[in-house]
């Protein structure tokens, strides 16, 4: 597997310690607002909550991590924020609006203008480049053409695979493999950028690479993310990171380094 050139990005200052702030006093307000999230699932006449009552909110321009073990329902909970699930209540605001009383029509115009969502397992066309990969993406949102080509290139250049453009998916090893997944996520330039388990598939270097890569091009566009992982290697690119655990969130940890 062909390891990122950790030396390209900006130091993170790991002897910071971090501010723990509990989570029912923990008060941003901008890209994400999400309160009182439940999630009930029903089998015959047995019913299970996978998630309780969790309320979380991201700044814009903030890097925020939500943690937990296996079945914690951190990924029903991105699931939910991103707009895929509809909660059995509570209500989740993206950029102020409520999507949680949206149409699906319009639920799905929004989630293609505002959110980039990177996939645990890449989801890369298999017969399509790594150029292509990123223009079918682009299509879907209206970028089509030259103007298609020239932004899918210029993503590619910004995660370092500008010479991986006509390169196959199966050509690629599993870090270029998710930078690709990186920069179709970026494409369109969307307000906010959801990552599910981003390393899940990456050895330790490339997966820790692969997350500071797509924190600091997140930082020079102001953009917010969240990222669900059970990866503590990768907690220090974040500003906040959050615990989710039998469908409740313990806490939220705020990191403050010398390079945010």
């Amino acid at each position: 597997m062909t390891a990122i050139d950790l030396t390209r990005l900006p130091r993170i200052d790991r002897s910071a310690q971090p501010i723990v702030t509990p989570a029912s006093t923990c008060c941003h307000s901008g890209a994400i607002a999400a309160t009182g999230i439940e999630m009930a699932y029903r089998s015959g006449s047995e019913s299970y909550q996978a998630l309780k009552g969790v309320d979380l909110k991201v700044k814009t321009g903030d890097i925020q991590l939500l943690m937990g073990p296996s079945g914690s329902g951190k990924t029903t909970f991105l699931s939910i924020l991103a707009g895929i699930l509809t909660p059995t209540g509570g209500n989740v605001k993206l950029l102020g609006e409520d999507i949680t009383k949206m149409s699906k029509k319009d639920l799905a115009q929004f989630r293609l203008e505002n959110i980039g969502f990177i996939f645990q397992g890449f989801n890369l066309f298999p017969a399509l480049s790594a150029l292509e990969n990123i223009e079918v993406s682009l299509n879907l949102k209206g970028i089509r053409g030259q103007a298609a080509r020239k932004q899918g290139l210029d993503l590619l250049a910004q995660v370092g695979l500008a010479d991986k453009a006509k390169n196959l998916p199966r050509d690629l090893s599993g870090g270029q493999k998710q930078r690709v997944a990186v920069a179709r996520a970026l494409g369109g330039d969307p307000a906010l950028i959801m990552a599910d388990e981003p390393t899940a598939a990456l050895d330790s270097q490339n997966g820790h690479a692969v997350t500071a890569l797509l924190a600091n091009l997140a930082k020079q566009r102001g953009r917010s993310v969240l990222i669900v992982t059970h990866d503590p290697r990768i907690m220090d690119v974040a500003d906040y990171v959050a615990e989710l655990e039998d469908g409740l969130l313990q806490s939220n940890v705020r990191h403050q380094t010398a390079n945010k």
